[in-house]
């Protein structure tokens, strides 16, 4: 067989997981430069890319080591969309006394936890062999942030600067302890799609209509 130049596998399977990864990268670009709007646009459109990234994987004929490979690279780029992304826009919203470093720890790393443990799961469903596709997760998804952050970000319209702080901040704890709890979610389908066109609808409204955040 011949060597390959580089390492990891390389074709249309794992686009989608890439764009995803790359539109986060630009999100926390955006945050730094205090454009958080950008930043939630990204965050929305990373969760947009997971939505059909499995889709799209299926329609080729994959190996073992393949699949295998998918799967660690999507919970790899997961953890930066929806882990760090959501924290960092956190940052830039003003969560910046040293005790919100604490809370972005342990929603970073709970969701680190989930995505870990989906891993191992995964790799024993494949080992089995069934070719059943999964109709519920056990916790709530990472991908589920792509909802939950950018509907807490148009509440922060409603809100002064320090009462939005404390419902971010209480937002990354609860969905952190989600993120672990043992209890079943049934696989979203079409209503992930529309709540994410919903909330980029009313967030490009009230951007339209000169609405200041924190106000």
């Amino acid at each position: 067989m011949k060597k390959k130049p580089f390492i990891g596998y390389f074709n249309y399977t794992v686009l989608l997981t890439h764009i995803s990864l790359l539109s986060s990268v630009f999100g926390i670009y955006f945050a730094i430069k205090q454009i958080p709007e950008a930043a939630v646009y990204c965050l929305m459109v990373s969760g947009i890319c997971d939505a059909f990234d499995g889709k799209v994987a299926r329609t080729k004929e994959r190996c073992r080591q393949e699949e295998r490979f998918g799967i660690q690279l999507d919970s790899l780029s997961d953890i930066v969309c929806f882990g760090v992304l959501p924290t960092v826009i956190g940052y830039t919203l003003g969560m910046r006394y040293w005790w919100y470093i604490l809370i972005f720890f342990f929603y970073v790393g709970m969701a680190l936890t989930r995505l870990a443990f989906f891993n191992v799961t995964g790799e024993d469903r494949q080992d089995q062999e069934t070719g059943e596709r999964r109709k519920e997760y056990t916790g709530l998804p990472v991908t589920s942030a792509a909802i939950i952050f950018p509907a807490l970000y148009i509440l922060g319209y409603f809100f002064d600067w320090m009462e939005f702080e404390i419902i971010y901040a209480a937002g990354l704890l609860i969905t952190g302890v989600l993120f672990i709890s043992n209890f079943k979610v049934r696989k979203p389908s079409g209503i992930f799609m529309a709540l994410l066109i919903v909330f980029g609808s009313a967030l490009l409204v009230m951007m339209a209509k000169g609405m200041h955040y924190g106000a």
